[in-house]
């Protein structure tokens, strides 16, 4: 096989577009979240390039170590739920102790892997809810792009309108064209701001943990468990619902060991990824479903780009136009919320659960720090559980009657 040939198989243009874009949201809107946790505790201009490293560097190793070694789109993220809870909970709290609280939420991650009790859990999720979790997590993404059309018809408009001629015309290309139709309208409507972009590599910064009970329980602990119940379940979610059977705790145990060696220079929490993971497993990422993992590896050479960049990340966030964003985002998700929906309602019996689950998740409430894709699911399982026992039991079908033997014929 001769050299462009290999190149245009492990890059098809569509798979590297869908890595890029699940990067770019997935960067876009939370870094902020993750220079203020970083500030909550102290932190100085190195140290959060250290972060963005560390992160940057985690997430290229299991985006696509595990892609590559589960030939499944397994696309990790850092906990944005919680960066949000490290914002407040940090605050007061050393460096050293931070890092520690990183280290012990890294570890009962790894523990979940291990032990198998988190994929037992997932295995008694039924693929209805499931799919109807992911197309709640998604929503806000999906309006997300009319929404914008509001202030910013000049952007979002072409975007979808080219997207459409795309979907008919070259639908493997379709998301990158409207990606590429929003950069060229956003040139033209000034909305780059450019003045303050500066180029520069981060390093690392290590930091030796120091483990104080008190902030183990108040850090470490709630990191865990919004992690797990707000991350890793809709990212499991998400892969069940595409149709990928990929071993649950070999995710955990690595990603938790990522988390856990790479705590020590700013990796707070490295997890399974939901609404960037469903960019990748769509059909915009490949026709080919077997072929779709790329578009995660390519999101891990991404990642690991933004990690070496870190300390250019801000400044190009602050150039970047949220319309763009958002935007894009919207249409790179539209083929998945509706192939999940489908699902989600095809079962009739199961159907109510679903739409409880969906709306639950797409309200976005936030309960004892918990986000809402725990607690849609525990709708939609409360509702499936109480319809089933108000659902009348079908009579068991009756044994069919004992054939009469044929009578052997006499002797002759």
């Amino acid at each position: 096989m001769s050299v462009l040939p290999r190149i245009r198989a492990a890059a098809p243009p569509s798979a590297v577009a869908a890595g890029l874009i699940a990067v770019l949201v997935g960067v876009t809107s939370s870094a902020a979240l993750v220079f203020t946790a970083a500030k909550a505790a102290g932190a100085d201009a190195r140290e959060i390039s250290s972060w963005m490293l560390a992160l940057g560097v985690g997430l290229a190793c299991t985006c696509a170590g595990l892609s590559l070694r589960h030939r499944a789109p397994v696309v990790t993220a850092w906990s944005t739920p919680g960066a949000a809870l490290l914002t407040t909970g940090l605050v007061g709290v050393s460096m050293p102790q931070a890092v520690g609280a990183f280290i012990f939420s890294g570890l009962l991650i790894l523990v979940s892997g291990v032990t198998g009790w988190f994929a037992r859990l997932m295995n008694r999720i039924p693929v209805p809810l499931a799919a109807a979790l992911l197309a709640g997590v998604l929503l806000r993404f999906c309006t997300g792009l009319f929404g914008t059309m509001e202030h910013s018809f000049a952007v979002a408009f072409p975007m979808f309108a080219v997207y459409l001629l795309g979907r008919r015309l070259l639908p493997r290309y379709a998301v990158l064209l409207a990606l590429v139709a929003g950069v060229v309208a956003t040139l033209f409507t000034g909305g780059w701001r450019t003045g303050g972009l500066h180029l520069s590599l981060a390093t690392p910064v290590f930091t030796a943990p120091e483990f104080d009970w008190r902030v183990l329980i108040s850090v470490g602990a709630p990191l865990f468990v919004v992690t797990m119940a707000s991350q890793n379940l809709p990212g499991v979610a998400v892969l069940r619902a595409s149709g990928y059977q990929v071993p649950v705790s070999g995710l955990m145990t690595w990603t938790g060991a990522a988390n856990t060696l790479l705590a020590p220079f700013g990796a707070f929490g490295l997890n399974l990824a939901a609404i960037t993971a469903a960019i990748c497993t769509g059909e915009e990422a490949h026709p080919d479903r077997s072929k779709r993992y790329l578009a995660a590896v390519w999101a891990g050479f991404f990642y690991l780009c933004v990690g070496l960049l870190g300390a250019t990340v801000a400044s190009l966030l602050t150039a970047m136009p949220h319309e763009l964003v958002m935007a894009v985002a919207g249409i790179g998700l539209l083929a998945t919320i509706e192939s999940s929906l489908a699902t989600a309602l095809a079962d009739k019996e199961s159907r109510e659960a679903a739409v409880v689950t969906f709306l639950a998740t797409a309200s976005g409430m936030t309960l004892l720090g918990i986000g809402s894709a725990f607690w849609g699911l525990l709708a939609g399982l409360a509702t499936s559980a109480v319809a089933s026992l108000a659902r009348p039991r079908r009579p068991a079908p009756a044994a069919p009657a004992p054939r009469e033997q044929p009578r052997e014929a006499p002797v002759r």
